[in-house]
């Protein structure tokens, strides 16, 4: 067996490794492709528009903002809202003063608000208005000493956007009451920024980036420090492994939120750099409102979770649309499952393909080959300069098709986590290796398989299960719409299985899916618990959270 069976399969055209001299900083990526792309439009949302050229000005007028209130190099600003025209300006104003960026979910509790801005130590934020209460009753308690509010349709053309802020604040009454005493508007600080001296900052390849928040779903959220050049790394990575992007003309679907690792690097870096268009969708929860702002555009590509291109195949009107533009789909974040990857590929008559990929590792470490032409049930091949490596309990290597600790090596694999050196130390070898969490196997060509996540496997009677391959089953019955596996407790085999189950015909009983998982799984696998839910509770990005199941 070769060190790296990988690379034999790997799609024409794509590197073994990628030149990481290419680009000095994520700014150095923003600032090139604004000037190479100056009038092209760069971020559409809600039927506005803003071009590379005015993302140049904007951010670099909130960068000068920044700088005049004192913040120095290094010092941490947090972002708190959806995907919005602000989100872009704001971020890229970040980072081009010389500070990093900490994303925060504009859905966080004031506990989970608190604990990320008291780690980060951040020193200002930017929130939309609609959850500016959350950051009020929190306020005594955190290091913030600016606040930048604004509104959803702030940046939005006129009237359509004093229209909408009136709409979401009286009508759909989304705002609640809230006081921040000294708090400026965002608009208000492009405004002055614009009159403003800016000092371009000294960003290098092992500054922060960003403190990229992970761990919420299996305890206390720690952040990862990702640098420029972890980001810059997995973006070339990425745009090497895509290969076949027209650069200038492709226009991504972004509704995963951009504060998500996932869509931060993969739409708003990779496409960006690419001089593409990026339609953001600030509530792809509203399906029907998803689903007609689809319409309205010639798309190329589009990325997500299993969960959102299940949700997407079960709203009336999806079937219809025009897909024929469409040349790329990637799902990640969760495991793609066989039944929605067949039905879209049904449906749009393209392969969902699918990747893997860590807040850890700027996300990705695997990506299926783009010529794949069916589902495969792998999260692929390591990409452009990363190893990947299946490890045993004693920390040596396994051979092909026995299952370990998936690890990760590569220049996207994160400095460490923030004030964290402990967990740094448990989690990175002192040879660079990635301990992921996922139990993993690799195939004698070298495709990577997850079977399941270390801390979610169930062990019934000393026999290891796991909830993917339950709910890949149990999904492909034609009656369910969503599913999660959890291990319940039992005392004759340690733990059984339970599943939980969200259906799409409410005709459907348990007595028919205790048949169906009789004919389609081993005893010991089969669900003894089945209980009917109307929803899942799901993380930010929709991965289904099956702790809070247990």
């Amino acid at each position: 067996m070769t060190l790296k069976p990988w690379l034999e399969h790997y799609a024409h055209g794509v590197p073994a490794d990628i030149d990481l001299s290419e680009y000095s900083s994520v700014v150095d990526v923003l600032e090139r492709v604004c000037e190479r792309f100056r009038d092209k439009t760069a971020f559409i949302c809600m039927g506005s528009s803003i071009t590379y050229g005015e993302l140049d000005l904007l951010s670099r007028s909130f960068a000068a903002t920044l700088q005049a209130r004192g913040l120095k190099q290094g010092d941490r600003v947090a972002l708190m809202m959806p995907n919005i025209l602000q989100y872009p300006v704001a971020l890229f104003g970040i980072l081009r003063a010389g500070l990093t960026v900490v994303n925060t979910n504009p859905l966080y509790t004031g506990r989970e608000l608190r604990h990320q801005l008291v780690d980060s130590g951040a020193r200002a934020i930017v929130v939309i208005e609609n959850f500016a209460d959350v950051l009020e009753r929190v306020r005594e308690d955190v290091p913030v000493e600016y606040i930048f509010t604004t509104r959803v349709g702030d940046m939005l053309d006129f009237p359509k956007g004093a229209i909408v802020n009136f709409a979401v604040k009286h009508i759909k009454k989304a705002i609640p009451a809230w006081n921040l005493p000294g708090s400026e508007r965002f608009s208000d600080a492009l405004e002055e920024g614009n009159k403003l001296p800016f000092q371009p900052a000294q960003v290098g390849f092992e500054d922060l980036a960003f403190l990229q928040y992970t761990g919420g779903t299996t305890g206390v959220a720690k952040g990862a420090m990702l640098t420029h050049r972890n980001m810059v790394a997995n973006m070339l990575q990425a745009k090497a492994w895509l290969g076949n992007l027209n650069t200038g003309e492709e226009l991504v679907i972004t509704a995963l939120p951009m504060y998500h690792i996932f869509a931060l690097t993969a739409n708003c870096l990779v496409f960006m750099s690419l001089g593409c268009e990026n339609l953001l969708i600030p509530n792809p929860r509203d399906m029907k409102g998803f689903v007609k702002e689809l319409g309205k555009y010639r798309f190329t590509a589009i990325t997500g979770v299993n969960t959102l291109f299940n949700a997407l195949l079960n709203t009336d009107g999806f079937a219809d649309l025009d897909f024929s533009d469409l040349n790329l789909t990637l799902g990640g974040g969760m495991a793609v499952q066989r039944s929605v990857a067949e039905e879209w590929k049904k449906v749009t008559g393209i392969t969902l393909v699918e990747a893997y990929g860590l807040t850890e590792t700027s996300p990705a470490a695997c990506i299926n080959p783009m010529t794949l032409e069916d589902y495969n049930g792998c999260i692929g091949l390591p990409i452009s300069s990363t190893e990947c490596m299946i490890m045993g309990e004693d920390g040596r290597a396994l051979p092909p098709g026995e299952p370990g600790e998936l690890c990760v090596r590569g220049p996207q694999v994160m400095k460490g986590y923030w004030q964290r050196p402990k967990e740094t130390a448990e989690t990175i070898t002192p040879d660079g290796w990635l301990k992921t969490g996922d139990i993993a196997l690799m195939t004698p060509d070298g495709y990577f398989k997850i079977v399941d996540r270390k801390k979610d496997m169930i062990l019934v009677s000393g026999f290891n299960v796991y909830p993917n391959e339950i709910e890949d089953v149990i999904a492909s019955h034609p009656k369910v719409l969503e599913v999660a596996a959890i291990g319940v407790a039992d005392e004759h085999s340690g733990e059984i299985v339970k599943i939980c189950v969200v259906a799409k015909d409410k005709s459907l009983t348990k007595e028919e899916l205790k048949d169906f998982a009789g004919e389609n799984l081993t005893g010991y696998k089969r669900p003894k618990i089945i209980e009917f839910f109307d929803e899942l509770p799901k993380s930010n990005v929709g991965k289904i959270l099956r702790k809070d199941l247990r």
